[in-house]
């Protein structure tokens, strides 16, 4: 039985736990998979604690029903943990890592990752801010502990990217990696594509909540940046932040811009890339591309998303699936989960 502390109740905590819940007996039968979630300590929703397991049916009921954990009723409950009490107190032996992103300072997400490394607790996490600013030194922390840091949930959501480049495609040398990293940034393109201008795509996309009432982060690039840097660092040998990759966003292009691309058989993404220089170095960046319509990148429409990898064996490689919601990154962070558990047996 895997013992879990989940750090952040959010969409993708509640996800998560949707998915253990219906999906308990499944996992079971199928993988020989078994969770019990001890603790849940959320900034804004409260934090419970209870060593024999949470019911996630009643916990779901409660932050559904109430909007916080505190509704959670039972006996001999820890109530009112902060993140790091429960981190060293819960008796969990992963921890799942799902604060909010701060692109700037990884914090407060780093230092929780780094608190449960120490203690010899594997580590899991959606978390963008961890991933770009501090995945070397973590994951040297996790070895020297003898535990695992796992980040598949960091780039594309549910969608196998960086199990599919670390496992499946190793022994490959990656020479270049472009791919449509934001999904908030596609579907708005895709509406221009289809007749819209930019206002009114936008609009649209924050009605479907496809992006969020400040889309800075995502129409600027910088959600983008961040997953090219994991990208870079993790498969491409880099020592980026997002702060070293070059960033454009798609706001300047318009209605015109749109309509000479078709004309001309492009059509405009937003494009995340990392590339070998013949001197060694690494060109990331992230910027508005015209691609040519037979180019697979072309044809990826709406807030999917997709990834494309230059290798020397194989070719080019290209990857496309969902790229955000919680169910799916839920996924995504059960994938780790099932992975460490394999791993120990």
């Amino acid at each position: 039985m895997q013992k879990i502390a989940l750090i952040g109740f959010g969409n993708v905590g509640q996800g998560l736990a949707e998915i253990l819940h219906t999906k308990k007996a499944a996992l079971a039968r199928r993988h020989g998979y078994a969770a019990s979630v001890v603790a849940v300590s959320d900034a804004r929703l409260g934090a419970v604690c209870d060593p024999q397991g949470l019911d996630l049916g009643r916990l779901l009921r409660a932050v559904r029903e109430k909007g916080s954990l505190d509704a959670y009723r039972g006996p001999g409950l820890a109530r009112r943990w902060d993140a790091l009490k429960t981190i060293r107190e819960s008796g969990a032996e992963v921890v799942v890592e799902m604060a909010w992103t701060d692109l700037a300072t990884g914090q407060p997400a780093i230092r929780h990752c780094e608190t449960a490394l120490k203690l010899g607790k594997h580590v899991v996490t959606s978390n963008k801010g961890p991933a770009a600013l501090a995945q070397p030194r973590l994951a040297r922390l996790a070895a020297k502990h003898g535990v695992q840091l796992r980040i598949e949930g960091t780039v594309m959501s549910g969608t196998p990217v960086l199990s599919l480049a670390l496992e499946n495609l190793a022994g490959n040398d990656f020479t270049a990696i472009q791919g449509i990293l934001n999904g908030t940034t596609n579907y708005i393109l895709s509406e221009m594509e289809a007749g819209a201008d930019y206002a009114a795509a936008l609009d649209k996309a924050q009605a479907l909540g496809y992006a969020e009432a400040d889309p800075t982060g995502d129409v600027e690039g910088h959600d983008a940046a961040g997953k090219v840097a994991i990208l870079a660092n993790l498969l491409m040998g880099g020592k980026l932040s997002p702060a070293d990759v070059r960033c454009k966003g798609i706001t300047g292009i318009k209605a015109a811009d749109v309509a000479k691309a078709r004309a001309a058989g492009k059509r405009w993404k937003l494009i995340g890339s990392v590339r070998r220089l013949p001197g060694g170095g690494l060109d990331a960046r992230v910027e508005p591309v015209a691609l040519p319509l037979a180019d697979p990148l072309a044809g990826v429409m709406g807030p999917t998303n997709a990834v494309s990898f230059e290798t020397d064996l194989l070719g080019k490689v290209t990857v496309v699936g969902p790229g955000a919601g919680r169910v799916q990154t839920g996924f995504a962070i059960l994938s780790d989960l099932i992975a460490i558990a394999r791993s120990r047996a």
